[in-house]
């Protein structure tokens, strides 16, 4: 049902296949647009946006250890290291979104 396409980067200039299989995902999603830039300049602009983040540190609530997040700590909320975040979320000691009572 799908073909290759090749398509050009706005931002290099550069032409760039957006293959069947894409197309197909991209349709799945419900994403009607055709991606404008090539991988290789989404992933510098992520990289960009990413490195503009601000960034705080703290202790980690579960190991002591150095915790990086992307929002100031506060004293009466915890903070967790990404490792042990992730221990968490796979225990399912931690809740994915916040539960009002």
């Amino acid at each position: 049902m799908y073909e290759d396409k090749t398509l050009i980067c706005k931002e290099c200039g550069k032409e760039f296949i957006f293959s069947a299989g894409e197309q197909e995902f991209y349709a799945e999603k419900g994403l009607t647009n055709e991606p404008q830039r090539c991988k290789e300049c989404r992933d510098a602009r992520k990289k960009a946006i990413r490195a503009a983040r601000e960034t705080f540190t703290g202790v980690c609530a579960k190991c002591g250890g150095e915790a990086t997040v992307p929002f100031k700590p506060r004293d009466d909320r915890p903070i967790y290291c990404s490792s042990c975040l992730e221990e968490l979320k796979a225990s399912g000691e931690y809740p994915s979104k916040k539960v009002e009572e």
